[in-house]
């Protein structure tokens, strides 16, 4: 059995026991959260597919909250002397799911 949520933007194939690591979710480490924007399911023979969104829900717990890690950000113009160097981390929540309810 497996879903499709949308989640900062993205969308994420989520199944029942697995961690998903999807954008900054606001929460402690242990809440339980659920995920409402469910565009399909799937328990193996049968797939229903959302127009746009499923009445089915996701729901899971924070694992984590944590930064990836580091991209740099360099801009460069040739013989001009501009050069500049920054990085970024991105800000992401671990989510276990828990299931997947219909």
């Amino acid at each position: 059995m497996y879903a499709v949520i949308n989640t900062g933007g993205k969308q994420l194939r989520v199944s029942p026991g697995e961690s998903v690591r999807c954008e900054k979710i606001p929460g402690e480490i242990g809440e339980a959260i659920s995920f409402d924007k469910v565009l399909l399911t799937s328990d193996g023979e049968e797939i229903s597919i959302g127009k746009p969104y499923l009445e089915s829900k996701v729901t899971g717990h924070i694992i984590r909250q944590g930064k990836s890690r580091k991209v740099v950000v360099f801009k460069y113009k040739k013989r001009k002397g501009y050069r500049r160097k920054r990085g970024h981390r991105q800000d992401f929540t671990l989510v276990k799911i828990d299931g997947i309810d219909s």
